[in-house]
């Protein structure tokens, strides 16, 4: 019986070296051959990817969630409407899409003066109208909270609530096991037999779907890990700093979102940004611009407008 164990283990541990040695062989360089979309600029000693369209009088800067691979090409669709109005920019922070990694740890104060550095080096201007997904709306409601001249606006796509007593994390040995995971291949095996989120119906380019299933499999690293771990303190720390009541919010929340975690999350959220902000409901999974492009733009054009007169 010791026997049969010993060997199963021993054939588990083989396939790992083995998918670990072509992984690194045959694939670790496999990204340099994509071409940013946009500009690369130097942010505090490493390059940055700011990718934009358009030219309208108002700057849309979109601002990616946690574990997006390749925020350029995700989001593309979105970024197509809204340059037909406006200009909008989208940042991959470090450690996604073409944006190089950072020692620098995954703070709400360093996304906050990254986001900063990045738009002014690529010649944009503020006063910015901020549309974070998910996890970027935490580092939204910080940016805003200490520097709220810069921000016009603030439209969430679905973002992470700031009103709740986060606690509890993911023991790190678990992120461990997938940066394993990944370096032996597995990652890569498991995610080619999944279906693309990404259509040729919803907007998408051919280009931007090989691209962003590429990028896929590489996008465990160390600064995603960080910004993962240190999401519950960063939810903390923004939470304890009041939202300046100046900014207007519109927060667009979806129906995925209210059955996973309930209403009574959202409704925290709204309360503690305040009587400037509104809401909307769509029906639509957590990953809304991937589906619900033409909803997100209407709602934003509807939001803005009003904040005109």
């Amino acid at each position: 019986m010791f026997t049969i164990i010993a060997i199963i283990l021993g054939v588990i541990v083989l396939l790992n070296v083995i998918g670990f040695v072509v992984n690194k062989e045959f694939f670790a360089d496999e990204l340099h051959a994509t071409v940013p979309y946009g500009q690369m600029v130097e942010v505090n000693g490493h390059k940055m990817h700011v990718y934009s369209m358009g030219s309208g009088e108002k700057t849309i800067v979109l601002l990616p969630g946690l574990g997006v691979s390749l925020p350029s090409a995700d989001l593309g669709p979105l970024m197509r409407e809204l340059s037909i109005e406006y200009t909008v920019v989208c940042i991959e922070f470090f450690g996604t899409g073409f944006s190089d990694q950072t020692d620098a740890p995954r703070t709400n104060e360093n996304f906050t003066e990254e986001i900063r550095l990045a738009l002014a080096q690529s010649g944009f201007n503020a006063p910015y109208i901020l549309m974070p997904h998910s996890a970027s709306g935490v580092y939204s409601e910080y940016y805003a909270t200490k520097y709220p001249e810069e921000i016009s606006a603030i439209i969430m796509l679905d973002s992470t609530s700031t009103a709740v007593n986060a606690k509890g994390n993911i023991p790190k040995f678990v992120y461990g096991i997938a940066k394993l995971q990944q370096a032996t291949g597995l990652t890569r095996l498991t995610m080619a037999l999944m279906p693309s989120p990404q259509k040729i119906e919803n907007g998408y380019t051919e280009k931007e779907i090989n691209d962003y299933k590429l990028f896929n499999f590489h996008v465990i690293n160390d600064n995603m890990i960080d910004q993962s771990y240190r999401m519950i303190e960063n939810i903390n720390e923004t939470k304890g700093i009041p939202f300046p009541q100046g900014i207007p919010v519109l927060k667009i929340i979806t129906t995925q979102s209210v059955k996973r975690v309930g209403q009574e999350y959202q409704t925290e959220h709204l309360n503690r940004l305040g009587s400037n902000t509104e809401s909307i409901l769509l029906d639509s999974t957590h990953f809304m611009y991937q589906t619900n492009v033409l909803d997100i733009v209407s709602a934003t054009d509807a939001f803005l407008e009003k904040l005109d007169y």
